[in-house]
């Protein structure tokens, strides 16, 4: 079986969007699975997440973000990304602008699995819409250059009892794709958010099964699923 390689972006990119208020945010969560693009990185089991973004008055901001992942025996089981970017705009007004790089990085002595993305990505009022490519998605883990890029599109409306229905749909495809799937996939979700104070929660269907599925509880599972969240940013803001 392939390394496959699919890892997380949406936590720490929309980081972004604290951008607006210079300093230091903390974001800690605690996720039912670890989804990334569709696919699980824990194997369907729950994973501890923190993220810290430092956001300067220009709009440029530096991230850092972690998480415990399940690849299968041997492989790397904490996963460190790292961001840096420049936003700038307002969604309420008009439109807001993101523009950055992340290296993703996998702590296993000689890992084979770091790689390097850039994105860009426009927002304006509920729709998000953001562009990810890599010029070489599996690292070392494959062979020679493979490139890859995502397309993501994301709405966010207010629902009923003070919370919001979000809305994705992404697109892979790629030289990476091609070469271990034959072709790219889709993947989609639909979710509701809630936040009580400082503490917001969260329930998502995801499904990435246009891809061929391993099997729940496997690594990389594409299956359909549903996904909890608890999460709150620090630090809180005083009322």
């Amino acid at each position: 079986m392939i390394k496959s390689r699919v890892f997380l972006a949406g936590a720490l990119l929309v980081a972004a969007a604290g951008t607006a208020q210079a300093g230091l945010t903390v974001t800690p969560a605690v996720v039912s699975d670890y989804d990334f693009r569709g696919i699980t990185q824990t194997a369907n089991e729950p994973a501890l997440q923190v993220g810290a973004t430092y956001a300067f008055d220009s709009g440029l901001y530096i991230g850092g973000w972690g998480s415990n992942v399940k690849f299968g025996p041997g492989d790397p089981k904490l996963e460190l990304d790292w961001s840096l970017g420049y936003a700038f705009g307002d969604a309420k007004e008009g439109f807001a602008y993101d523009f950055g790089a992340v290296y993703y990085t996998y702590q296993q002595s000689g890992s084979d699995f770091n790689y390097p993305e850039i994105y860009a990505g426009v927002t304006r009022d509920w729709f998000n819409a953001k562009i990810f490519y890599s010029n070489d998605f599996g690292g070392k883990a494959t062979a020679g250059s493979t490139p890859a890029f995502y397309l993501s599109t994301t709405g966010t409306f207010p629902a009923v009892w003070d919370t919001s229905l979000v809305v994705h749909a992404g697109y892979s495809a790629g030289t990476y794709w091609d070469d271990y799937y034959d072709s790219g996939y889709f993947d989609w979700s639909v979710g509701v958010t809630k936040t009580f104070g400082s503490v917001t929660f969260g329930v998502s269907f995801i499904d990435g099964s246009d891809l061929p599925d391993p099997g729940h509880k496997q690594p990389f599972s594409t299956g359909s699923r549903v996904v909890g969240s608890i999460s709150t940013t620090l630090p809180w803001a005083s009322e």
